[in-house]
């Protein structure tokens, strides 16, 4: 396998270049488009005007919440993946988003969801009761885990529903949150370290991620109290980046689905880099499918989520017909 190293590095590289670039297009394109000039100017002599308040303000906060939750939801997609051995494990469908967004809601209903902070304390709450719900459900057999992911899903968003129509006044200015959306999150970006804090320790559980996955009968007590606790803060770390995810971007579905597979095929088989690739193609897909997002539509903005899922979804059937699925 050390063969492979250099050309891993190289397309980790790549990837992480690409990365720049549209990070840098995505501070350039938007209402009022500055060019690279006065981009540049805006972040290295700040003035005040208009245009500078634009670019620091508004796109380059917006960017870096991109980054981050791409991050967060392609990681998140490929721990879970890897842990379950289950190729359709995804915070969305695994009912994480949908946890989130009702314990938003609650707190939007009862009034005290205000708050960037509050929010994010309800939808961490929110993300990490439905995982042990569904955790306690299926944790034997990985269909069953999806199954049970699929019907909290169904529930907890028809009661946010409910909780919608009852309470329309209160939830008016929430209801923008639940598209999937990266405009109008700027004020975010302070909650972002704690996510890249959590982020970070994501290789942590990288190397151990594969053998603590389900198949794991036949080994020594010892061993599988080990296989339990690793099991354990996998799930945890999952819920925090899935989680502050929700929380800071709306349920953007699919990101944690697509980005792992087409990650997985450039790994060979290693959870290290498995985990290194997709913490960079993640925020790749949601920073290029947010570029997208502002210049389809000539008289506004479409939500990020829905770009994800129309780019993300014939990507993924093409790459799975034309190369088969991956072995986890």
């Amino acid at each position: 396998m050390t063969g492979d190293l250099p050309r891993r590095v190289t397309i980790l590289l790549a990837s992480v270049l690409v990365l720049a670039a549209l990070a840098f297009a995505s501070v350039c394109v938007g209402a009022g488009r500055a060019g690279p000039g006065a981009v540049w100017e805006a972040l290295t002599a700040y003035a005040g005007t208009d245009e500078h308040v634009i670019v620091r303000d508004i796109r380059v906060p917006r960017t870096v919440i991109a980054v981050f939750v791409g991050a967060a939801l392609g990681t998140s997609g490929a721990l879970i993946q890897t842990l379950t051995r289950n190729p359709l494990a995804e915070p969305g469908i695994l009912g994480v988003n949908a946890g989130a967004g009702f314990a938003i809601t609650v707190g939007a209903a009862a009034g005290f969801a205000g708050s960037p902070s509050v929010q994010l304390v309800l939808a961490l709450a929110g993300a990490g009761t439905a995982m042990l719900i569904i955790y306690g459900v299926g944790r034997t057999y990985p269909l069953r885990l999806v199954l049970a992911g699929v019907a909290l899903t169904f529930v907890l968003s028809g009661l946010s529903m409910a909780l919608r129509l009852a309470y329309p006044d209160a939830l008016d200015r929430f209801r923008f949150w639940t598209v999937g959306a990266l405009a109008g999150r700027e004020r975010l970006s302070l909650e972002l370290p704690m996510a890249a804090t959590r982020s970070r320790s994501s290789p942590r559980c990288s190397r151990p991620a594969r053998w603590a996955g389900w198949r794991w009968a036949r080994t020594s007590r010892s061993a599988r109290a080990r296989v339990a606790r690793i099991r354990f803060a996998a799930l945890a770390l999952f819920t925090v980046l899935a989680g502050a995810a929700t929380a800071i971007a709306g349920p953007i579905a699919f990101v944690g689905l697509m980005v792992p597979h087409l990650a997985r095929r450039l790994a060979g088989g290693s959870v290290p880099w498995l985990m290194a690739y997709t913490m960079v193609l993640g925020p790749v897909l949601l920073v290029a499918s947010d570029i997208g997002s502002r210049v389809l539509l000539p008289t506004g903005e479409v939500p990020v989520a829905i770009v994800t899922a129309f780019v993300g979804a014939p990507a993924l059937i093409w790459v799975v017909r034309r190369y088969g699925a991956v072995a986890l």
